[in-house]
């Protein structure tokens, strides 16, 4: 069972507790990513990500590096659309301890301008690393591609222009705007009673709002296309589907729906692509929800001649889909896959953690496994035909990024 407690200023605590694990994850989630970005600021919440890690005003980097392993604990960040999450996974003897330093990033980071001149290099290097990894990029090019100029349309990691341009006032500027307290939630999760809600409360009992942060636009789906020529070995193709918020009560529709098309190895598009005409090594589906809306993306990675093919196999397939439906088997079968996965991922505390925080960040609530499953098992063929017939109504956006000779 999941505890909630608000503190008086905003800020939301969660926490599970798992008697029959000696672990404990703890994660600061903050509302605000790529998204909450203007064009000037892109890339500002991905490198604030970065430094946090790199000294406050007790601690260098190397003694924030040096405190989680001399408690042999495992501590990391991620940035995504629209949040940032920070955490770390101890012994839960050593709680408090990782609560208190991830609290000391949190609060007193010192943004010096010397560290923030190397983490620049760094950053930028992991731009590079990515503009390299064609696979990668085109789904980047994919969302610019479906979303326009709106921030979800945006890189997580920005441009080099706009990191060069970042400041230790830029920093603590956004902090002001996106770092407040009703924006945050700290998730616990593993071997630990709900009074290690208190010993949150005292290291967070300081924390001010700030500036107030904006509302943010709904997009509009463009369906656009964009197509970069590269010196690469292969054409590599997304194709975007407008897709569901978060919260849609059609989602786990949706996800079977992926499931069958492109998200296991026994989909149509995993067989028909690669084991029945073996035009692609990789090819697959994923659908990422948003706040407001969603983006269904199919992937697939050919040689420059098979392209056409590659392009007609998944209309075929997406034809199939809306003609006929889903077999009884594959709803069957998709139903048990994505029971099975919820089942799996409560094993682990940082997953534990991770869903708390997301579901009460964009949520603001919690199902239980049962009420979950209920749903799962009540979705009908009629339910996944509505799903498949508003999901492939449109024309797809497209990205694709292949040899000049393509």
């Amino acid at each position: 069972m999941v505890e909630k407690h608000t503190s008086k200023n905003g800020l939301r605590i969660v926490l599970e507790n798992i008697p029959s694990v000696r672990s404990v994850t703890i994660g600061i989630w903050v509302k605000t990513g790529s998204r909450n970005e203007t064009e000037d600021l892109n890339g500002v919440s991905h490198f604030l990500e970065h430094m946090f890690f790199k000294g406050t005003k007790t601690r260098s980097p190397q003694d924030i590096a040096e405190a989680f392993d001399a408690i042999g604990g495992q501590v990391n960040a991620f940035t995504s659309k629209e949040y940032t999450c920070f955490y770390a996974k101890v012994m839960d003897t050593h709680k408090e301890k990782a609560l208190e330093i991830l609290a000391d990033m949190f609060f007193n980071s010192s943004f010096d301008e010397e560290e923030m001149a190397r983490e620049k290099k760094v950053v930028l290097e992991e731009i590079r690393m990515y503009e390299d990894t064609p696979d990668d990029i085109v789904h980047d090019i994919l969302a610019r591609a479906s979303f326009g100029d709106h921030p979800l349309g945006y890189p997580i990691l920005g441009t080099e222009k706009q990191l060069q341009s970042f400041t230790p006032d830029t920093l603590r500027h956004y902090i002001n705007q996106r770092y407040t307290p009703d924006n945050v939630v700290v998730s616990v999760a593993g071997n630990v009673d709900e009074s290690f809600i208190r010993t949150v409360e005292n290291y967070f009992s300081g924390f001010q709002s700030g500036g107030g942060a904006k509302e943010v636009e709904q997009p509009e789906f463009l369906g656009n296309q964009i197509e970069r020529q590269k010196d690469t070995e292969q054409a590599h193709l997304c194709l975007g589907y407008n897709g569901l918020p978060v919260d849609d009560e059609n989602m786990y529709s949706l996800i079977i729906l992926n499931n069958v098309l492109g998200g296991s190895m026994s989909s149509r598009l995993f067989q028909e692509v690669r084991e029945k005409q073996g035009l692609a090594y990789a090819v697959f589906s994923y659908h990422a929800s948003f706040i407001d809306n969603g983006l269904l993306t199919i992937y697939a990675g050919t040689g420059k001649e098979q392209l056409p093919q590659l392009k007609d196999t998944i209309n075929r397939t997406i034809d199939n889909l809306i003609a006929n439906g889903l077999t009884d088997k594959e709803l069957k079968n998709s139903k048990e896959q994505l029971k099975g996965n919820l089942m799996l991922s409560l094993e682990s505390t940082s997953s534990r953690m991770s869903r708390n925080g997301r579901n009460e960040l964009l949520l603001n609530k919690h199902r239980s496994l049962d009420d979950m499953i209920a749903e799962i098992d009540a979705v009908t063929h009629e339910n996944m035909q509505q799903v498949i017939d508003s999901t492939f109504r449109h024309a797809p956006s497209s990205a694709l990024i292949a040899p000049e000779t393509a």
